[in-house]
């Protein structure tokens, strides 16, 4: 079940400079770097596993561009929902339902009730795990067996997202090789903690915030304990004072938040850039 927080959040203004195709059976907006007087300047493939608001979502394909443009990779941005991502319109619901300061704020709750139950039902209806994980690994499959077959692959998942980048990093393979050679993901949602993060064999790194609600400190503990065993190539970096959704949804004209996403795009990065080295 998600939460509130999964559709809460601020828009983010500008213009995505990327292109929308269809790739692989779905449309996608694809990102991709500024070509070098040197040839293809494309060191690999990420692919965003976006949050509740899905492909269209301004500040998703924003991401997508500084993903591009900071990283030179190919960046895709798929509509793994098949059209039924959460309308935006719910971002501004969602802070109505905790109002309680005047009578106002009461008599108006069912009004705002029964929008987020509008925007919510049908959006976890259309895409439970179920139903989506299996649009999700095909298409990494078939970027996997077509233009990723000689690049490395990454999948940056966020909230809803999350838990898809976990379970590809559980070592989800097409012909003998993994559909991804690393993962990112930001404030997870609806993750069975321990279990699924038992699972991992590929390298993920983690951006939680240490105020969120859906994972809360003590599974952050958990999952630092076992990304950060022997036995596995991981990291949790904790932003304090971060809520969920800060990588996506942060209000940008709060310097603290702005900073904390734009550390979050450079760790994903990062985490990308060291594990994309050696791969042949």
């Amino acid at each position: 079940m998600s939460c509130p927080e999964c559709f809460s959040g601020h828009v983010h203004s500008g213009e995505p400079q990327g292109e929308v195709t269809k790739l692989h059976g779905l449309d996608v907006y694809v990102a991709s770097p500024t070509p070098e007087p040197t040839g293809n300047s494309e060191k690999g493939i990420i692919i965003i596993v976006p949050d509740a608001f899905g492909w269209e979502f301004v500040n998703n394909r924003i991401l997508a561009d500084h993903y591009a443009q900071k990283g030179k990779y190919r960046v895709y941005l798929p509509d793994f929902m098949n059209g039924h991502s959460a309308p935006v319109w719910s971002i501004n619901v969602m802070p109505n339902l905790s109002k309680t300061d005047t009578l106002y704020d009461w008599l108006v709750k069912p009004y705002y009730i029964a929008g987020a139950m509008y925007a919510m039902v049908p959006f976890m209806y259309f895409n439970r795990f179920s139903k989506s994980w299996p649009i999700v690994k095909s298409f990494f499959a078939a970027v996997r067996q077509n233009e990723g077959a000689q690049l490395p692959i990454g999948a940056a998942g966020f909230c809803w997202g999350g838990k898809h980048t976990v379970n590809l990093a559980h070592g989800v393979e097409v012909d003998g090789k993994p559909l991804i050679n690393a993962g990112f993901t930001g404030h997870p949602s609806l993750l069975s903690i321990p279990g699924e993060i038992e699972k991992i064999t590929i390298p993920v790194s983690f951006a939680l915030g240490d105020l969120d609600f859906v994972v809360k400190k003590p599974q952050i503990e958990q999952i630092k304990n076992i990304m950060e065993s022997e036995d596995k190539i991981g990291e949790v970096n904790v932003y304090y004072g971060a809520s969920h959704g800060f990588c996506v949804r942060a209000d940008r004209l709060l310097p603290d938040a702005e900073q904390q996403a734009t550390e979050a795009e450079d760790q994903a990065l990062d985490w990308f850039n060291r594990h994309f080295a050696n791969v042949q």
